[in-house]
């Protein structure tokens, strides 16, 4: 596997950052581990970036803006950087699927879809680049007015550790597409993929300053970058608490931001569903990236008549999951790290103690390390829907089922929590189907599936407690630019 990471002191090998087209070590020279969740070893280092690294990041991004050539391309010539960087992506596909995979410990095919993902955002928005055009509005007499597109500037991206490669590039595309220039923060746990297409955005013809990536945590440089005068927009990923703090950051300089934060998604099965074509959509839709995924189907609603026999189903296939290493390729793969396995664990004895039934888990391969950070699939049935694992996210490969009694019924259900992101609906019936997707309360709703394979032309967001602003799709090319309304008086 080709990381180009350098090696360092006992084997352990070094990532740089990079700022205005140079790899660069933090200005204090500090750094961090890099993990294997696998096994629990330190296989790499990344720099730790403070105050001072984030400030020449946001200088060399507001450079490349302002004067650098980057400003002076065309919306057709950005274009074709987004499609060669797509295309080296294809390149390094298996460089960049080992890496991710290791460093999250994703298993081994997840890595490689998140590749192909990846290489189809840059795909989607290099195509895209020259389609966003402004209007021509009716006005007055001897007038003439019009609106114009035009990029934020500097873009802040502060990037969770689930799927690196895939939200950095949904970021990426959407800002770059539009013009601005971009300061990335990864999350500290998966952050050498961000590094590696930083590089490869570099050989594809992007002029140096436009893509940037810092390393460190989030309390030092993701902080100081939220809050950075120099930053003209900030889109983010993870946690409601740690959103709300860089809206805060945010609003001190009155900027805007894209929040996406999570939830706890519903699947509502109706009794006259295709329970076959169900199951194994309900299955993946928790375990997938070991349930650390803000779109999971975390809460299975089932209409009564059938919730016996879809519970039945569910814990046979819950009991035959097995977790294990990431290069092993088998159902799910370990949790990102020990404080991750810990609280999984803690938000499901808690769901046990409060009364919660089991009705299967999964199991831990005989040959997992020790060290690594394996977390067995649980499957809880009738659950209370006032209990914390019905109501906060665990993101972690945890599943509760809950009875339901009519259609009224499922959609208070589907609705009882703060989150709204995503909702899943299996129903035959057509009526039905545009009833319940239009009173659920999600900013995307599956009939009859869950999910759509990184669903890059889908706009993605939540409503509520799950964040606002969209991304993917031309949607996100709206929010990563502001309109400019030009009036002419010619008489």
């Amino acid at each position: 596997m080709n990381t180009h990471l350098s090696t360092a002191e006992g084997g352990v090998a070094a990532a740089m950052q990079l700022i205005g087209g140079a790899s660069v070590e933090a200005r204090a020279g500090r750094r961090i581990e890099v993990v294997c969740p696998s096994d629990g070893l330190p296989f790499a280092s990344i720099p730790r970036s403070g105050d001072e690294d984030v400030d020449a990041a946001v200088r060399a991004a507001r450079q490349a803006f302002d004067t650098g050539p980057w400003s002076r391309m065309t919306a057709a010539e950005r274009g074709r950087c987004l499609t060669r960087l797509g295309l080296l992506v294809e390149r390094h596909a298996d460089e960049l699927a080992a890496l991710e995979s290791r460093d999250t410990g994703k298993p081994a095919r997840q890595g490689r879809a998140d590749v192909a993902a990846t290489m189809r955002y840059y795909e989607f928005y290099g195509g895209a680049a020259d389609k966003i055009h402004g209007d021509t509005i009716p006005f007055l007499d001897g007038y003439t007015a019009l609106t114009l597109r035009e990029p934020h500037g500097v873009v802040a991206g502060i990037i969770p550790w689930n799927y690196p490669l895939q939200i950095l590039s949904r970021v990426a595309g959407a800002a770059l597409a539009m013009g601005n220039t971009l300061v990335v923060k990864p999350a500290e746990d998966a952050s050498l993929t961000a590094i590696r297409i930083a590089e490869l955005a570099l050989e594809a013809g992007f002029p140096p300053g436009v893509f940037n990536v810092i390393t460190g945590y989030g309390r030092e440089a993701g902080a100081a970058l939220s809050a950075h005068p120099g930053v003209d927009y900030v889109t983010f990923t993870g946690s409601p608490l740690t959103g709300t703090a860089i809206q805060q950051a945010a609003a001190v300089n009155n900027r805007g931001v894209t929040m996406e934060l999570g939830g706890k998604s519903p699947q509502i099965v109706f009794a006259d569903a295709d329970i076959e074509a169900a199951l194994p959509v309900l299955v993946n839709a928790i375990t997938q990236n070991g349930g650390q995924t803000c779109s999971a189907g975390s809460r299975v609603l089932v209409e009564r008549p059938v919730y016996e026999k879809v519970a039945a189903a569910l814990a046979a296939r819950f009991s035959k999951l097995v977790a294990g290493p990431h290069d092993a390729d088998l159902d799910l793969g370990p949790l990102i790290s020990a404080k991750q396995k810990e609280r999984v664990a803690g938000m499901v004895a808690a769901a046990e103690e409060a009364g919660a039934a089991v009705l299967a888990r999964g199991s831990i391969h005989p040959d997992a390390p020790a060290s690594g950070y394996y977390f067995a699939p649980v499957l809880f049935g009738s659950v209370d829907p006032g209990m914390a694992v019905a109501q906060q996210e665990v993101f972690g490969p945890v599943l509760a089922l809950f009875p339901f009694d009519d259609e009224a019924d499922a959609v208070r259900l589907a609705n009882g929590t703060e989150f709204g992101l995503v909702a899943g609906v299996w129903t035959k019936d057509g009526a039905r189907q545009h009833r319940v997707a239009k009173k659920v309360r999600a900013g995307q709703v599956f009939v009859n599936g869950y999910g759509a394979g990184g669903g890059i032309e889908l706009p993605f967001g939540g409503f509520r407690k799950s964040g606002h602003g969209r991304e993917k799709g031309f949607e996100a090319l709206y929010d990563m630019s502001a309109t400019k309304t030009v009036v002419f008086n010619h008489g």
